[in-house]
């Protein structure tokens, strides 16, 4: 592996498992598996895995105009946010694309954290720099914080054996400042990215492997497992949350990937507003659907989809779900094509397979008492 790949403070910890396997994501040298795919994919759904996630970005946005200039930046309503609350939102350009989806976090009045994609840091940055307006200030805090990720419905039991705090009382996207965990002060929110209970834990970078071997520690009686990006991949996959890049782009609107309800155009105008007003008002040319294939054949992103012999749309997610044993997909295709149970053919190392429009999110996870309803996930 390349010397030139960034890497997390963590990764000194990646060599004590064996069967860990490391990839360039993005320019960052991470994880795909630590003792498996599948192994880790159960592990989350069934009991809990320990997610490094330090390549995740953190801004610092500030000042008398903070939120005004947040509401102009973001398609969800900044307004509605209350200190110790979190909300997943985008930023568009003008003609409805997506610069990236985020996380905003109110710490205080006019004082929020921006959590923005790993191989999108700069590009937002610069983004949001260009768009400044006075009575705000930013910081980029990427490089100081580690970010742990623990998912699953053990989570509440594990993360209780070391923090004072009551966390199985933290509502989905709400968050506790200078939280306790493993003798560490660190931001505690119950968000997620794998359509599973659990939380996120902003760590000074300085601080990450204490309370990573910590809460490894704590998980040996409940089947904690180190969880790799494959299976974080797999499980948002499932769970019908998008991957930017991939469900979302320059190229793709809120709107098309299916995510408007995170678009509140009534919140007054942001950047893209106009488009997506037009756009849902017209009704948007492509849908992103659910999609299985009927034959033996796998989807992979950019695979041709036709439909009455003509190319609708492609692949932007595929692979055989770990939990269902199914090949699916999720698809960007013409909108009159979108209506479950539609007959579609995709085109797989050169031979059409038959495959179907198919209802989603894939998994919905089991409710109990200490999993409350979660709203959408951080992608």
């Amino acid at each position: 592996m390349s010397d030139l790949l960034l890497r997390t403070p963590l990764f000194p910890l990646y060599q004590q498992y064996e069967g860990v396997r490391c990839i360039d994501f993005g320019g960052w040298e991470l994880p795909v598996q630590f003792s498996g795919i599948q192994k880790e994919h159960e592990a989350v759904r069934e009991r809990a895995g320990l997610f490094d996630v330090s390549h995740m970005g953190e801004f610092t946005v500030q000042g008398e105009q903070a939120e005004v200039f947040l509401q102009q930046m973001t398609t969800n309503d900044v307004t509605t946010l209350v200190p110790g609350q979190a909300q997943y939102t985008l930023m568009c350009y003008p003609n409805g694309g997506v610069v990236d989806d985020l996380l905003v976090y109110k710490l205080e009045d006019q004082h929020y954290m921006l959590v923005v994609n790993a191989s999108n840091i700069d590009k937002d940055w610069a983004w949001l720099q260009e768009h400044l307006i006075p009575g705000v200030s930013m910081t980029n805090d990427s490089e100081h914080t580690a970010l742990l990720a623990l998912q699953g419905p053990l989570a509440v039991d594990i993360i209780g054996k070391v923090t004072d705090t009551d966390v199985s009382s933290i509502e989905p996207f709400r968050f506790v400042q200078d939280a306790g965990v493993c003798g560490v002060k660190l931001l505690l929110s119950r968000t997620g990215y794998t359509g599973e209970d659990g939380f996120e834990l902003y760590v000074p970078a300085d601080q990450a492997a204490v309370v990573w071997n910590g809460l490894m520690q704590a998980g040996e009686g409940h089947g904690l497992v180190p969880t790799g990006l494959g299976a974080r991949d797999t499980l948002r996959f499932e769970a019908r949350l998008p991957l930017y890049g991939q469900e979302l782009s320059a190229t793709i609107s809120p709107l098309e990937a299916g995510v408007g309800m995170f678009v509140k155009l009534h919140a007054g105008p942001f950047i893209g507003h106009e488009a997506l007003l037009q756009q849902k008002t017209d009704g948007p040319a492509r849908k992103l659907v659910g999609i299985e294939v009927l034959e033996r054949g796998i989807p992979r992103p950019h695979y041709p989809i036709y439909a009455e012999g003509v190319q609708i749309g492609e692949v932007t997610t595929g692979t055989q779900s770990p939990t269902l044993k199914r090949n699916l997909g999720l698809a960007l295709i013409d909108s009159k094509y979108a209506a479950l149970g539609t007959p579609l053919e995709i085109e797989i190392r050169g031979k059409k397979l038959k495959a179907e429009v198919v209802k989603t999110p894939f998994h919905k996870r089991t409710r109990t008492s200490k999993t409350p309803t979660q709203g959408a996930d951080q992608a």
